[in-house]
């Protein structure tokens, strides 16, 4: 009775959410060579704060709340700053969130609507557990409310199941129910 209802409730979700629109990302190529990348400025046009797409391209997520723009990111090895407590190497990512609204963001958005995943089970969807924050610069301004208008830096790192496998971060909102694009990152 209990899955009954929580189907019921999964399927009123669905219906409700059925009318959104969403633009899926061209996957960037980035160089296989490095595991550190700095990204260069996307080109993308600012989001208008009144339009109701979003989008998840050029390392850019626009929704009609926030932006977010991946600036860097790297591998980091057990042992090395960033990932001193770990017991697995993580894939770090900086990036900026900007406000378009003023409605209620902060820079930990990014978990809401960011998954990653590492696509190496042939039978099941592997999906990266959230690691340590990679960058001891945000231990106090990783939660700050960002005013309209406002862009705010932050970082947050993924444990990786492997080095070699590539992690794709795939966009989504309505609670994962829509997805908006995907970006693949290389690891070497």
């Amino acid at each position: 009775m209990k899955k009954l209802s929580v189907y019921v409730a999964l399927g009123a979700l669905a219906l409700s959410l059925s009318g959104c629109t969403s633009v899926t990302a061209t996957p960037v190529d980035d160089d296989p060579a490095s595991t550190t990348s700095t990204l260069e400025p996307s080109e993308a046009a600012p989001a208008d704060s009144t339009s109701t797409e979003s989008s998840f391209t050029d390392n850019v997520l626009t929704t009609p709340d926030f932006t977010i723009k991946i600036t860097s990111y790297r591998v980091i090895p057990v042992g090395e700053t960033g990932n001193e407590y770990g017991s697995t190497p993580v894939i770090a990512f900086w990036y900026d969130i900007s406000n378009l609204t003023g409605a209620d963001i902060d820079p930990m958005e990014w978990l809401f609507v960011i998954t990653a995943v590492q696509d190496n089970d042939p039978n099941a969807v592997n999906e990266l557990a959230v690691g340590m924050l990679p960058d001891s610069a945000f231990n106090e301004s990783q939660t700050q409310t960002i005013k309209k208008g406002g862009t705010v830096s932050n970082a947050v790192a993924y444990n990786l199941d492997d080095e070699t496998t590539p992690v794709e971060l795939i966009a989504s909102d309505g609670l994962g129910m829509n997805e908006i694009g995907r970006i693949t990152f290389t690891l070497q």
